[in-house]
């Protein structure tokens, strides 16, 4: 027996040469209802399955057929079911070849014009994923939507985040007699019902994560400041080293002040969430426009006093506490609830802070506390000398997270 997985392209008179011969060949059919009857002039028999399984089944009791097509939407190698049938063929002995179709990535990018290697593919088709994120890390995604996130879906979330001028299309049955395609901006394309069949190519229009260096610690001049107090770049550095971000981090920073530890963070974990929690009215305008000046569009600032503030976010794999107003133990009670395994790192200024910090660390019960003071002096040009003027000392502690696996 022979069996080709195969992908049929758009679905209405895209099959490649290839994928006609194998079909001219074959004696049966295997794939989903909508496919098979995308390939009208088939005279063998039609097997409407496809689940890996039942496929699996039909080719193991009928060993006297020939051939066999299984068919797939669009290619067998973009988001399609044949990654999951071929090892399971493989694994029971049965060989089998991969014939490739056009793909809707393929299609749309012709329809435009326009070349699509550097594009970021996604999948939010019937899944739950951060549509977010891929499109604050490349200037170009194409999204195949469905589900939850559809086209409008998408558009609205872009637009929450503050990038409703993201230039969108929306393309709808594609290579079929009611195809539509659709560009604006995602402003304009949110919430507006589409066929299911539909994908979407969003090309950013405004920079995100702007970043001069490749390391934590962004000069103070960079930020707006106002009146509100901020932590330091030295001090910046050293936090960010011990909150252990990853790429794909959830992290919260608690009296964000005007929020250069939040963009910071934002930057460090640039597939994550960023959370800055700030109950001053003026530091909430400060950061909102320190996150516009640096891009940080995976900051979301959220009005109010921790720890009542923290109810409705998603639990935070890494926390700062850089203000508590003397909230301190809720705040960390809140925190260890969403997350025990959180990673908790709290500035203090006062030796108060500092022994209340320590208490509750041990309390708690959080692993691998540390304790560190930084003192940073920077130096002043009176007359023609140098003068070194001390900062204020700071306290950091840092306890708990995930242990390292070296």
């Amino acid at each position: 027996m022979k069996v080709t997985l195969l992908g049929i392209g758009m679905g209405s008179g895209s099959l490649t040469g290839e994928a006609q011969a194998a079909l001219r060949e074959a004696d049966v059919l295997l794939g989903a209802r909508r496919v098979l009857d995308s390939i009208p002039g088939f005279c063998g028999e039609r097997v409407a399955t496809y689940a890996p399984g039942e496929i699996l089944s039909f080719l193991q009791s009928h060993p006297g057929c020939r051939r066999a097509v299984v068919a797939y939407s669009g290619d067998t190698g973009f988001y399609s079911g044949a990654r999951q049938l071929l090892p399971l063929l493989e694994e029971h002995g049965i060989p089998a070849e991969v014939l490739p179709g056009i793909s809707t990535v393929q299609a749309l990018a012709a329809r435009l014009g326009i070349p699509w290697q550097e594009f970021c593919l996604v999948s939010a088709h019937g899944v739950d994923t951060d549509v977010l994120a891929p499109l604050l890390n490349h200037p170009s995604v194409f999204y195949l939507t469905g589900g939850k996130w559809t086209p409008g879906a998408i558009c609205g979330e872009f637009c929450r985040a503050g990038l409703g001028d993201t230039l969108v299309t929306v393309a709808s049955n594609l290579s079929y007699p009611e195809e539509e395609v659709v560009t604006a901006t995602a402003k304009e394309i949110a919430h507006r019902p589409f066929p299911s069949l539909s994908a979407l190519l969003a090309r950013r229009q405004k920079p995100s994560f702007r970043r001069e260096f490749g390391s934590f610690g962004i000069p103070d001049s960079a930020f707006l400041r106002g009146e509100v107090p901020m932590t330091k770049a030295e001090v910046r550095a050293v936090i960010l080293s011990k909150l252990r971000l990853s790429p794909h981090s959830v992290a919260y920073d608690v009296g964000a002040g005007t929020g250069s530890v939040s963009v910071e963070m934002s930057l460090a974990a640039h597939w994550g969430r960023i959370y800055a929690i700030e109950e001053n009215p003026a530091a909430l305008e400060l950061i909102a426009a320190n996150r516009e000046r640096f891009g940080a569009y995976n900051m979301e600032v959220v009005p109010g006093r921790a720890p009542g503030s923290l109810k409705p976010l998603p639990p935070p794999d890494a926390v700062f506490v850089g203000g508590s107003k003397g909230e301190l133990q809720g705040i960390l009670e809140a925190v260890l609830e969403k997350n025990p395994r959180c990673r908790v790192a709290i500035s203090a200024v006062t030796l108060e802070t500092l022994a209340q910090g320590t208490t509750l660390l041990t309390r708690l019960g959080l692993s691998g506390a540390e304790w560190v003071q930084i003192g940073v002096s920077r130096a002043k040009l009176l007359g023609s000398s140098h003068l070194l003027m001390a900062q204020n000392p700071i306290f950091l502690l840092a306890a708990g997270g995930e242990e390292p696996s070296w």
